[in-house]
């Protein structure tokens, strides 16, 4: 066993010493690339040595020398980690991008004989066998069978030639989710277009700000650029009038990871369907949508494809009626062209500016980022009792990075919420939350610390940044995720914060979305940033009859990926040699409109294969938008949007619990019913069909 932190000696290590830092935060000045394979090293020892003496204690297997003893291993392992990934994701290198190669396959080779540990299985299926006997509370019951799940799943349970070949399968497949990402990463950071001073037509000085910012981070001050992420692309694509330009960054937006270079994913995507089959096959299961769907709310592909299929067909006819619409508004201004991808964004402005007299660039000037984080912190103070001081002693790995002190209603420590808002060559594109400490109680209180990660456009001289609608709505989706990890209150770290099931983890972070768009909120928060004049009322009743605009092409866009998602995972992977061609060939199937494009194409769906999370996962969102449509209504018919008593439910029944109850009954408990499934066509206004012409 290596020295503890707690003994290590000066000069070591920082990855491996104990933090001296504010609430045992990492120290990310002291911290370099080279640190990282020697700390995995030994975290990897420790954990190894951990389960060797839960796998061979002598004494009869019991909860606590088994799954609490489990809980409590491989704590070195989950610091390091947390760290290395956040960096990976957020503030990568090429050296930290080579170093994640060899730690995805270490990590796959640490773990594949913990989880396939037939003796370490035994002792835990013989607990779960003999629960009832166990008096155990509610969350060490929870505790047991996922973990018991957790084991089965992952193979326990095979005989030693199956063992063998998935533990070969999680080793592929690691190294290929790591690859995926990299070559998504490397077609991002290669691309960009130069606007010259005749390309500018149509875009906002917000937008032109940001592309000069974006321009400066780039090592090319006075230039403007549009990047490939998506916060650029969607809003150039909404307003830029010319169309050659449109379709130039439309293109190299889509074909990110489809380009036949180096960084092509084609052949990453087919040989990743293969090996997940083959591993769900040895598990027992026709597909690896079966397999990965038993363990969710949803439970079979056919619930999942029936959710879908009830979605798709009123938001395919809504978008097709707006297509007409818009080839129409074409013809009207002498255009003898037909609608392309390409063209959707832009005229779908121009038909909101007609229909509801609204456009995004109206409302952006009041959406500034720093007064969207205080109405997502003021939101949480109301509902929850919460409170955040921002503190500028926490060490952070990049200078763009703030924290906050998060405090409950007594004025108690209660997390660190990193905030890491703004775009960059180093960071993947994307918005997410993770954690660089679980909340836990089993030695004691351990305060979590819980990051948000966007990629905002950042202003530029001197002015702040300014959010669309979009972007606003995104940060307080992240920020739902991270009330989900800093509210969390169990005894066991498996069991803390985000650790749920897929089709309910979106729940919070949906739901949350909801008070961002209401006018209590805008009309606090929503201040011109030249003038701090409030969002006049006028522009805010355009902006809230506006929101289910353009909501046929937003569903589409979606659930078509969702389908192919699960279209990918549940037909024969042999079956599907050409991943282009098998794309074509689903779209045709269900009708997809050539107008609109997928929202994730395969090669650069991350989602889905940089990793296996969300594979055969993705309708989690609109599973999630079932139930948070319906939550919201709880507050909406209890008159008031921060009613303290339902406040009181979401807190207690969903945002503190983590997995430590059952998914379903949480809800249930919540809103004392099920959800109700129109809920969600009615939030996009898609109950009724209009008629395509």
């Amino acid at each position: 066993m290596s020295e503890t932190p707690e003994t290590a000696p000066a000069g070591a290590n920082p990855l491996l010493v104990a933090w001296q830092t504010p609430h045992q935060t990492p120290p990310f000045s002291e911290i370099r690339p080279e640190h990282f394979l020697p700390a995995f090293e030994q975290a990897f020892v420790d954990h190894a040595a951990e389960i060797a003496a839960i796998t061979h204690d002598p004494a009869a297997p019991d909860f606590a020398n088994t799954v609490t003893a489990l809980e409590r291993s491989g704590k070195l392992l989950d610091r390091v980690a947390a760290v290395f990934y956040d960096l990976v994701s957020a503030h990568s290198n090429p050296e930290i991008l080579e170093i994640d190669k060899e730690v995805s396959l270490r990590m796959a080779r640490h773990w594949n004989p913990i989880l396939m540990n037939a003796v370490l299985f035994g002792r835990i299926a013989l607990l779960q066998d003999n629960r009832k006997s166990l008096d155990l509370t509610g969350e060490q019951m929870r505790l047991l069978e996922r973990t018991y799940t957790r084991f089965h799943r992952a193979g326990a349970g095979l005989k030693e030639e199956a063992k063998q070949r998935m533990a070969e399968i999680n080793e592929r497949l690691a190294h290929l989710g790591t690859t995926f990402s990299h070559h998504l990463l490397g077609d991002e950071q290669e691309w960009f277009l130069e606007l010259g001073a005749d390309d500018r037509e149509g875009l906002s000085e917000t937008f032109i700000a940001a592309a000069k910012a974006a321009a400066e981070e780039r090592g090319m001050a006075g230039k403007a650029i549009v990047t490939l992420s998506r916060s650029a692309v969607e809003p150039f694509l909404q307003s830029a009038a010319r169309r050659d330009l449109r379709e130039k960054v439309f293109r190299a937006f889509t074909a990110r990871g489809d380009n036949g270079n180096a960084n092509d994913n084609n052949a990453i995507i087919l040989e990743v369907l293969a090996l997940r089959e083959e591993s769900a096959k040895l598990l027992g299961f026709p597909t690896f949508a079966a397999y990965r769907l038993e363990d969710s709310m949803a439970k079979t592909p056919e619930a999942v494809r029936g959710l879908l299929e009830r979605v798709w067909k009123p938001a395919r006819a809504r978008a097709l009626a707006d297509r007409d619409e818009m080839q129409a508004l074409i013809a009207q201004e002498g255009g003898n062209f037909s609608l392309a991808a390409w063209d959707w964004r832009y005229y779908a402005e121009k038909l909101r500016q007609a229909k509801a007299n609204f456009d995004d660039a109206a409302i952006k000037p009041y959406l500034t980022l720093e007064h969207m984080i205080a109405a997502a912190f003021d939101c949480a103070n109301r509902l929850f009792g919460i409170s955040f001081s921002e503190r500028t002693d926490i060490p952070v790995w990049h200078p763009d990075v703030r924290v906050w002190e998060v405090k409950d209603a007594q004025g108690r420590h209660k997390a660190l919420f990193y905030g890491d808002y703004f775009a960059r060559q180093s960071k993947r594109s994307g918005a997410w939350m993770t954690s660089l400490r679980e909340q836990q109680k089993l030695d004691g209180e351990v305060a979590p610390l819980v990051i948000n990660v966007c990629n905002f456009a950042k202003g530029a001289d001197g002015q702040p940044p300014l959010l669309s609608p979009d972007d606003a709505r995104t940060l307080f989706h992240e920020f739902g995720h991270g009330l989900h990890g800093m509210l969390s209150n169990v005894i066991y770290p498996s069991l803390s914060g985000t650790s749920v099931f897929t089709d309910f983890v979106e729940l919070p972070s949906q739901l949350y979305e909801h008070w961002q768009e209401r006018p209590e909120v805008l009309q606090r928060f929503a201040r011109h940033y030249q003038t701090g004049e409030p969002l006049p009322e006028d522009l805010l009743q355009r902006f809230l009859a506006a929101r289910r605009f353009n909501q046929g092409f937003a569903t589409v866009e979606f659930v078509s990926s969702a389908l192919i998602d699960l279209e990918f995972h549940t037909q024969p992977a042999a079956a599907i040699s050409d991943v282009r061609a098998f794309e074509r060939a689903e779209m045709e199937k269900i009708g997809m409109p050539e107008e609109i494009a997928l929202r994730h194409r395969p090669q650069q769906f991350g989602h889905v294969f940089s990793g296996g999370h969300y594979a055969s996962g993705y309708y989690s969102y609109m599973w999630s938008e079932v139930m948070d449509a319906d939550a919201f209504g709880a507050f909406e018919e209890a008159g008031d949007i921060f009613d303290p008593a339902v406040a009181k439910r979401l807190h207690d029944d969903i945002y503190s619990t983590g997995g430590s109850v059952d998914p379903e009954a949480a809800y249930v408990a919540f809103r004392g019913r099920e959800p109700e499934p129109d809920a969600l066509l009615r939030r996009r206004g898609l109950l009724e069909e209009p008629k395509a012409a």
